[in-house]
């Protein structure tokens, strides 16, 4: 039997399509475990919803995150296996992403760039993947593939560090500068050894092993890596930084540990953290046809209800001094009414412009926009899922949009830096957020959606959108207050 280039391309555009829309059953059990043993309200709400986005999105064959991610596809080749390849790695796992990424019945958004020193243009359909390849014993092809998204991949860290140092302490002090664009609780991936590539290969190689934390507590480490693991996994949690920065128990479900020999003089280190859009499967190729995928079954989910969130109602259309005002942080909301979107490079043109002195495209004077580049909708749909994106891109965008525009909402994902909090602070704006992870689940509250300025940008046109109960939460009040300050503090404990 031969191993066929179809048999490889048509299984990583099969694998990318199912990861799209199904988590893999050990991060469901987890992040159910963490649900029913959070404490704090909101870190407890915001897993329930993206527990409920997750079975939504396995229902309806949807994407759990807006952000489908870079493509990553790590192959261990047999060196005896029969293979009938005459293209490269790269151009066939390129024509898998490009079949996945444009398929008609349920397109991923693309967010590869090319030339990115330059204009960073969009490649339209999520080309290039990401290839590590391996020759290895045997006669077949391992394959994993995996769908990482930008927030998390934002958030990775390398150092090299003296022999003599902690590995421990060097990732708790690290982990806690990250806030929460990675989209907690999510797993901590560390490569320890080797030189700088092979440890940022093995952080990334490691994320995408079983989630076994609660195994490996209870029949007790065996090695140093295992040892390593349950100590971070309960200091990492101790941190009380929480499901989406929010303050809670949980952060990492998971850390783990891939290692290497290294040079007696070094020690390197890289951490990838990977984000509560987990998405990863593992096939084996031998000859006998593409790979077929198992979907897990619906009673992976808990019962924890589909209900709607509750929330104080928050009309858009009419955000007077004294409605904004009465917000705190923690408060959750139920947003209706007009909005706008818009992320990093619809920012960049409106400050541009307002350098100019040229007039905008939109009015947003007493409005609220809505940090979020969503995917394409099918068939009925207003948009496709639309969750939000990390807010501190646009930080330095802040103080000239507020003072130019008399912007008055932001809404986003994770915490704000003390320039874009200051900015806030004096424009007497408000800053909430979505949850990161529920992007399907936010999507149902958007009711109409046009592209209204800058098309050209594609998922990062500015649309204007309606919704209708929209579940947010305050993040950065009026007076500068921030919840992503408060609540890790609250809920920190020793460790």
């Amino acid at each position: 039997m031969t191993i066929t280039e179809d048999h490889l391309v048509s299984s990583i555009a099969e694998a990318l399509q199912f990861i799209s829309y199904y988590h893999p059953a050990d991060f469901v059990a987890a992040m159910a475990d963490a649900w029913a043993r959070e404490e704090s309200p909101s870190a407890k709400e915001a897993i329930r919803q993206i527990l409920v986005n997750s079975r939504m999105a396995a229902v309806g064959k949807r994407p759990l995150c807006q952000d489908t991610g870079s493509v990553n596809v790590f192959l261990e080749v047999g060196v005896e296996a029969p293979t009938a390849w005459r293209r490269s790695v790269q151009e066939m796992a390129d024509e898998a992403a490009r079949r996945a990424y444009l398929l008609e019945a349920n397109p991923l958004r693309a967010s590869v760039v090319s030339d990115p020193l330059g204009a960073r243009r969009n490649t339209g359909d999520n080309t290039p993947a990401m290839i590590q390849t391996e020759l290895v014993a045997g006669d077949r092809v391992s394959v994993t593939v995996s769908a990482k998204g930008g927030g998390s991949e934002n958030k990775t860290k390398f150092a090299v560090l003296n022999p003599s140092d902690s590995v421990a302490d060097w990732v708790v002090d690290t982990v806690k500068t990250l806030g929460a664009g990675w989209c907690p609780p999510g797993i901590i991936g560390l490569g320890v050894g080797g030189s700088v590539d092979k440890a940022m290969a093995m952080a990334k190689k490691v994320l995408n092993d079983p989630i076994d934390i609660t195994d490996l507590r209870a029949r007790g480490a065996r090695s140093a890596e295992e040892e390593l693991r349950l100590e971070l996994v309960d200091r990492l949690n101790a941190l009380g930084i929480g499901a989406q920065g929010l303050g809670g128990l949980t952060t990492v479900l998971d850390v783990k540990v891939a290692t290497f020999p290294t040079h007696a003089a070094s020690l390197p280190v890289a951490l990838i953290p990977n984000c509560a859009a987990t998405r990863h499967v593992h096939f084996t190729l031998d000859g006998s046809g593409p790979a077929t995928f198992t979907p897990p079954s619906l009673s992976a989910w808990p019962e924890i209800g589909a209900g709607d969130a509750a929330g104080r109602p928050l009309d858009l259309d009419n955000l007077d001094e004294a409605t904004l005002a009465s917000l705190a942080p923690g408060d959750t909301l139920l947003l209706s009414g007009h909005l706008f979107t818009g992320r990093d490079a619809a920012h960049r043109r409106m400050v541009d412009a307002l350098g100019r002195g040229d007039p905008l495209p939109v009015d947003l004077a007493g409005r609220a926009i809505y940090y979020v580049g969503p995917v394409d909708p099918v068939g009925d749909e207003v948009i496709g899922p639309a969750g939000p994106t990390t807010s501190t891109r646009m930080d330095k965008f802040t103080r000239p949009l507020l003072e130019g525009t008399g912007l008055k909402l932001m809404i986003g994902k994770a915490e704000r830096g003390p320039a874009a909090i200051e900015a806030i602070r004096d424009n007497g704006a408000v800053y909430l957020i979505a949850v990161g992870g529920a992007a399907y689940l936010v999507s149902k509250a958007i009711k109409a959606a046009k592209p209204v300025a800058y098309q050209d940008l594609g998922m990062e046109a500015i649309y204007a959108i309606r919704v209708e109960d929209m579940p947010v939460t305050v993040a950065v009040d009026m007076r500068g207050a921030s919840i992503h300050t408060l609540g890790p503090a609250r809920w920190a404990r020793a460790g």
